[in-house]
């Protein structure tokens, strides 16, 4: 039987078409829609990323007499094997929040789909949605929903088939139950209540007598000292959850004697801890919420900064709420950062860009909007991720090899070439990731090429392997090969001759075509150690030795090897660099 068109609420032309087939089309809708009468528009609604339909879809027609026929018509007609599931537009969702006139069947026969659910219903009245809930292969689950127009007919459907035999099998029909509803009946009736804020003068019999009012008490508790003096709280429980339920309600901060009571369902310590932390939790949200944006986190300041003075150093930039330096637990010691909380928005704005670097006391501070901590976490971790994706495209740059090209990463053990000169087809360098964090793999040499002590292979000489390539695969000079450098292990001898140390004859201009900066790299290495000694940064001569013949030509790490002081100055603006590059 189908629905009665005649007794259509609805004033607008717009159907709800549901249990698409994913592959269903706008135009597929549309060549059968039309038939019916004039469309509006179709719009199967789809995945806002990956564009992939939901399922469903909304058919606007002219006319609602149109709509009518349609849904009478058309509804379970198939779709690429599935069949479609037809049903008004409902634009008010309270109507189907609300529950009203909706019933829920359960323990119905596998065999059972929506037409035919739609059909054993629909004789009671005007049905607004039917569907039998299926798994993920479109099995029924044995259970379905049904929405009638009016309260009265959802009244008949459940009187005349519940526990009536569909298809075999007795089956259940009731009024449908929200999920919150569903979910407060599932909470464990408590009876124990818990009261405080009793005045002395109250005893057992006396709180008994207050209480008793509301049910049948079972036991009763009054806390008490030594001495038998009341403590001022105890514990009441209830045989009835009713009972208890209706002394919290009627006895909550009810004022006894001067006294305001408290009184509430008795919890265990793990329960208390669990409410607490989530009320903490939601007090925490709440306030981030209110000073989003004008809340302003400062670090590097000096000890001597205290609230007032930080307030002093802000206060031309805006109207502040609040400005505190954090200490530790001695509340004496500053722990070198704060927060200045500003009335608006815009003020806090000012506030960033007028302070952050300012040198307050001889020390640069650092401004910054206040974040939570997972907050900050995930932005620097984004910073890592895109400073780690730069210096990669940054290498392969400076190898001639186009980002996006073959990454070769070898298994340990596994030996490691470069390629001859003029060959195409490999990497003109070796990835980082190729050599394991605190060692080096294994390397065999090739003709042509000469080892180096450390295990990396390099081109035999300048003359054969130029440092990169210029336009065109020509030779060019730029970067060059790096070197890792390790001071606890002894550089291996070289199978060839041993090359001579690197003499400097007055003031005569070296050959840098005949110089191989691998060598003035081993004779900087230890000068650069003894340099940062001093300062405790030893640890940093192989990656400042690594900058240099990265950066420099052959005649300007000739010169360093000359001066001291050139020497210095190059390691001072080195040190600079990596500081900068650790700054958040």
């Amino acid at each position: 039987m189908t629905a009665n068109p005649q007794a259509q609420p609805h004033a607008s032309a717009s159907l709800y078409v549901g249990d698409l087939h994913p592959d269903v089309t706008e135009t597929q809708l549309f060549e059968v829609f039309k038939d019916i009468g004039p469309v509006v528009s179709i719009r199967v609604c789809r995945d806002a990323v990956t564009r992939r339909s939901l399922g469903y879809a909304y058919v606007n027609f002219h006319s609602v007499q149109d709509a009518e026929r349609a849904l009478d018509l058309l509804n379970y007609k198939d779709f690429k094997g599935k069949p479609c599931r037809i049903m008004w537009s409902q634009r008010d969702p309270s109507l189907r929040k609300s529950g009203a006139g909706n019933i829920f069947i359960k323990n119905l026969d596998k065999s059972i789909d929506n037409k035919t659910l739609f059909d054993t219903f629909s004789s009671f009245g005007n049905i607004l949605s039917c569907k039998v809930a299926q798994d993920e292969n479109g099995f029924s689950r044995g259970y379905g929903f049904v929405h009638y127009e009016k309260e009265e007919e959802a009244d008949l459907a459940i009187k005349k088939v519940n526990e009536k035999l569909l298809n075999g099998k007795k089956c259940f029909v009731g009024k449908f139950i929200p999920s919150k509803q569903r979910v407060s009946d599932r909470e464990p009736k408590w009876t124990n209540i818990y009261v405080k804020n009793l005045v002395k003068t109250i005893d057992e019999p006396k709180l008994k007598d207050m209480f008793t009012v509301f049910g049948e008490i079972t036991s009763i508790f009054l806390a008490s000292g030594e001495n038998g003096v009341s403590k001022g709280f105890g514990f009441i429980n209830y045989k009835e959850h009713e009972s208890a339920s209706k002394a919290v309600d009627e006895m909550n901060t009810k004022e006894i004697e001067g006294e305001q009571l408290y009184v509430g369902k008795a919890q265990k310590k793990s329960e208390r801890d669990k409410e607490l932390k989530a009320m903490f939790e939601k007090l925490k949200r709440e306030r981030m919420s209110k000073y989003q944006g004008v809340n302003l986190y400062v670090k590097n300041l000096d000890d001597s900064i205290d609230d007032t003075k930080l307030r002093e150093e802000f206060q031309h930039c805006g109207t502040i709420t609040s400005a505190k330096v954090m200490r530790d637990e001695t509340a004496v010691q500053s722990k070198g950062f704060g927060f200045v909380c500003f009335a608006t928005p815009d003020e806090a704005t000012k506030a960033v860009t007028e302070m952050n670097g300012k040198m307050i006391v001889n020390k640069p501070i650092y401004v910054a909007l206040a974040q939570r901590k997972e907050q900050r976490r995930a932005q620097l971790e984004a910073q890592h991720a895109q400073r780690a994706n730069a210096m990669r495209l940054q290498s392969l740059a400076g190898s001639g090899m186009p980002p996006g090209g073959p990454a070769l990463y070898p298994s340990p053990g596994a030996p490691v070439y470069f390629p001859q000169p003029g060959q195409r087809g490999a990497p003109a360098f070796m990835y980082p990731q190729m050599v394991p964090r605190g060692g080096r793999y294994p390397v065999q040499p090739r003709p042509g090429f000469q080892p180096i002590p450390g295990g990396f292979v390099v081109p035999g000489g300048p003359a054969q392997a130029p440092r990169n390539r210029g336009p065109k695969g020509q030779p060019g000079q730029g970067q060059a090969y790096p070197v890792k450098y390790n001071p606890n292990v002894r550089n291996q001898q070289v199978p060839q001759a041993p090359q001579a140390p690197i003499e400097l004859q007055g003031n005569a201009a070296p050959q840098t075509q005949d110089v191989d900066p691998q060598a003035i790299g081993e004779s900087l290495y230890p000068l650069i150690a003894n340099a940062l000694k001093p300062l405790g940064q030893e640890s940093l001569a192989g990656k400042i030795t690594g900058m240099f013949i990265d950066g420099m030509e052959p005649s300007e790490l000739m010169e360093l090897l000359k001066s001291q002081e050139a020497l210095n100055k190059k390691i001072a603006e080195a040190l600079e660099v990596l500081e900068q590059a650790e700054k958040p």
